[in-house]
């Protein structure tokens, strides 16, 4: 049985990485998002330093393709360890 989807593809979709303010953090991200979403704009990366500059908060609106796409994504930046959170 196909489940429904909820998002129509092809769409913008927004991902929000989070993790320590670390040297090679942002081009990490990057890498594994351009491994899922090849056509990824880099100038359009959003970047937020916490209050205290512990933390980065990376936003990446990739045009999302298939659910498929999306699952391969998150769980790539799930199983990174300076990956402390995605929404």
């Amino acid at each position: 049985m196909k489940e429904e989807s909820l998002i129509e593809y092809p769409c913008d979709f927004p991902i929000k990485i989070m993790g320590k303010s670390q040297q090679g953090f942002t081009q990490t991200v990057l890498t594994i998002v351009k491994t899922h979403a090849p056509d990824f704009d880099d100038t359009t990366l959003e970047v937020r330093t916490s209050k205290s500059g512990t933390y980065l908060s990376l936003t990446c609106t990739i045009q999302a393709t298939s659910r498929t796409q999306l699952d391969s994504l998150y769980q790539a930046l799930h199983d990174h360890p300076m990956v402390t959170m995605l929404l």
